[in-house]
């Protein structure tokens, strides 16, 4: 398979040793400084969990605003009415609508980032579940997208607030930010992924609940992690 690669991409892997869990702040340098793309590479991290995420109180979900957000600004719609329209419109919504774009994305208009729902029309948002829920676009109450504070959603997902949630593997991926950023202002993404991450821990969860974590820019090689970093960073 090492042909499948080309050199950039085996010199970079070849300044990781596959058999080390890093500290984080090596690995954040031997990211950044391994990348190579022509364009601001992101970087993202990948936090195995100890979770059994097909039961539902171990399927763990939530958001969190990265003090430097993510390096791209996220459009924002917001199903609402009356006076929550206004408010959404007033806070720099990109989108406001109400069954006027619920029926615009039935017909595949998907011209946004996220979505952000008031309490009460969320029986109309759920006739479009099926489109957005696979994308990770579904309001939520656990991920402050389901709300009639509208002003408040908005500029936390405009200052840079992103969803995580566990996948069928028990992994959780999450976006640290861009390689332009530096190694200070990705480590400190980090630690609020970290705290956020550990708030959330179920109680059913038995054993290590942080398990293995990896940071990987765009193109680039994985480089581990040492897991008992993510409690170090978030204290």
């Amino acid at each position: 398979m090492a042909g499948s690669h080309g050199k950039k991409y085996r010199d970079a892997r070849a300044r990781v040793d596959t058999s080390r869990r890093y500290s984080l702040d090596e690995a954040i340098d031997i990211v950044i400084s391994t990348s190579y793309a022509r364009f601001d590479e992101s970087i993202d991290t990948a936090i195995v969990l100890g979770v059994d995420p097909r039961k539902a109180d171990q399927n763990v979900r939530s958001s969190v605003v990265l003090p430097h957000g993510t390096g791209r600004t996220q459009s924002v719609l917001v199903i609402a009415k009356g006076e929550k329209a206004r408010e959404a419109e007033d806070a720099g919504a990109d989108y406001v609508g109400a069954e006027d774009v619920i029926e615009k994305i039935k017909g595949g208009w998907l011209d946004f980032d996220k979505v952000v729902s008031t309490p009460d029309m969320m029986s109309m948002v759920g006739r479009i579940g099926k489109i957005l829920g696979p994308r990770g676009m579904m309001p939520n109450t656990k991920t402050g997208t389901v709300t009639f504070d509208v002003s408040r959603a908005v500029n936390e997902i405009k200052a840079g607030k992103v969803d995580f949630r566990v996948d069928k593997g028990g992994v959780v991926h999450v976006p640290l930010g861009k390689v332009s950023f530096g190694s200070s202002k990705i480590r400190e993404n980090f630690a609020a992924i970290a705290e956020a991450l550990l708030r959330v821990k179920p109680s059913t969860s038995k054993g290590a609940y942080v398990r293995g974590v990896a940071i990987s820019t765009t193109m680039g090689p994985g480089v581990k992690v040492d897991p008992a970093e993510v409690k170090a960073v978030a204290s």
